[in-house]
């Protein structure tokens, strides 16, 4: 297939996954926060911090976050557009917090610390949809819909937020903000021609993002096969490396703004 019409099938599978997902999640009925999501099974304490593993094994998140910040300092550190500079500096910084805001969640599991692990995910996760926009399809929508897309992950759990406080908890545009991207992505890394090499570093990414759901669906069974960690645990450090991988080929990658 030539990359044109790749592409005129990218974007009409874009179009389509978008008509199918946004009126198939909205015609849903409210879902609320299950309370149950905020029974992990690893409860030890040490050093009087509660929870104490699934709190510390946020601190990679730190780390990478620190480390992409630090390395976009110097321009031939990390291989990105120039023109979207901004984007990237929130996806380290959007991690940088993640550490924060899940390390602070799980200290004392709940709906309202849980909006302060959700909300600098949303960051990070919006801004990379956004990122992927400029590499694969157009540097101007990539920019035009950056502020966008992260208002929108940021207002889907203030909704979420304060509908759990009326006793009405709806989660679903929060889904849909977290649902549509996964459908979209591997859309556009398949359709579209990348401006940067090593495109499989995100093919990574989505591997480590879905290692990290299948680890925080079986937490406890994780707990009783390793003894040691469980599988919320082990989410957050799949999670962290899948953004190290991003950040080591970020340093390998050529990029052309041009194409």
């Amino acid at each position: 297939m030539s990359p044109d019409k790749k592409e005129k099938l990218g974007f009409a599978l874009i179009i389509a996954t978008a008509l199918i997902a946004i009126p198939g999640i909205l015609s849903l009925d409210p879902i609320a926060q299950d309370v149950s999501y905020h029974l992990f099974v690893d409860t030890r304490e040490i050093w009087s911090i509660p929870n104490f593993w699934n709190v510390v094994s946020n601190l990679p998140f730190v780390l990478v976050g620190l480390l992409g910040l630090y390395k976009l300092r110097f321009p031939d550190k990390l291989k990105v557009i120039d023109d979207t500079n901004i984007a990237y500096v929130l996806l380290f910084f959007g991690t940088f917090l993640v550490g924060f805001g899940s390390g602070y969640y799980h200290i004392s599991p709940d709906n309202q610390t849980l909006v302060w692990d959700r909300l600098p995910m949303t960051i990070a996760f919006m801004t990379l949809f956004s990122i992927i926009i400029s590499e694969f399809i157009s540097i101007r929508s990539g920019k035009a819909l950056l502020l966008p897309l992260i208002l929108a992950g940021i207002l889907s759990v203030v909704y979420w937020h304060f509908s759990e406080i009326r006793g009405e908890g709806d989660l679903r545009f929060y889904a849909l903000v977290q649902f549509y991207p996964i459908l979209a992505i591997p859309i556009m890394l398949v359709c579209f021609r990348s401006k940067c090499t090593h495109v499989h570093a995100y093919w990574w990414l989505l591997l480590a993002y879905i290692a990290a759901k299948l680890f925080e669906h079986f937490d406890g069974e994780v707990f009783d096969m390793l003894g040691f960690i469980s599988g919320h645990s082990l989410k957050h450090l799949t999670a962290a490396l899948g953004m190290y991988v991003l950040l080591v080929f970020y340093q390998k990658r050529n990029c052309n703004s041009q194409l």
